[in-house]
């Protein structure tokens, strides 16, 4: 069973990222008897993996067409295999001005609920994550995970379930963001303006907090429109 689970997993894997990085614009999408002799699996493993495609809104079943990749609006956006490969395709402004938009309409409110209904036990994951970033820039921690953890630890600390299921949207926007970001002003995120954030939590001003985080997701879209503009002069 759990042999089969994992043909499955990785032939959902295959053909996911395929469709995502745009391999099948161009071309028609398999039969699931060509599937199963290019990935060596059985009909019943693609016949699966091509219904969880089919849930995640990639491919359809099109009567006397087969199979058929559906264009990106059909694609359920937010589902945590789809963002991910996602991440894989060619890097573009675009993209990463998609992901910080929904960030600024997502994260300043966030921590401004955080602020208002934090528990004593939400404050230590989001300082932790703050430590942790203070710690990548000597060298010593990750830099992007510690800035997820903290950016995570917030939503969380909202106490709405359905700001918690935003961490892994968030935690994608930052992978491209950060990656951005270095190399454009050729260090990681402020530490200062993140533990501005966290002190306003902590002090229960959602304003304040709320400020703070949109001064962080501004900044990358304000690095973004930067990097249009010089793109379009050239």
């Amino acid at each position: 069973m759990g042999a089969a689970r994992n043909l499955t997993r990785s032939t959902l894997e295959a053909l996911g990222l395929a469709i995502v990085i745009g391999r099948y614009d161009s071309r028609s999408f398999p039969t699931e008897a060509e599937i199963a002799k290019t990935l060596g699996v059985s009909r019943s493993v693609t016949r699966e993996a091509v219904k969880m495609l089919t849930a995640k809104g990639l491919v359809s079943a099109r009567p006397r067409h087969g199979t058929v990749v559906e264009p990106p609006s059909s694609w359920n956006l937010l589902d945590p295999d789809v963002l991910r490969w996602t991440l894989e395709r060619k890097f573009s402004l675009e993209l990463l001005r998609h992901f910080n938009e929904l960030r600024m309409a997502i994260e300043p409110e966030a921590a401004a609920l955080a602020a208002r209904r934090h528990q004593p036990d939400d404050l230590r994951p989001i300082y932790e994550g703050l430590r942790r970033m203070e710690a990548a820039a000597t060298g010593p921690d990750d830099a992007l995970q510690a800035d997820i953890s903290f950016h995570v630890a917030i939503l969380q600390a909202t106490k709405n379930p359905f700001y918690a299921q935003f961490r892994t949207l968030v935690a994608a926007a930052l992978k491209t963001s950060i990656s951005f970001t270095n190399r454009i002003k050729g260090h990681s995120a402020s530490v200062a303006d993140h533990a501005a954030v966290a002190e306003a939590i902590e002090r229960r001003d959602p304003d304040a907090a709320r400020k703070a985080m949109a001064t962080i997701v501004g900044e990358v879209l304000g690095l973004i429109d930067e990097a249009d503009t010089s793109a379009a002069e050239h």
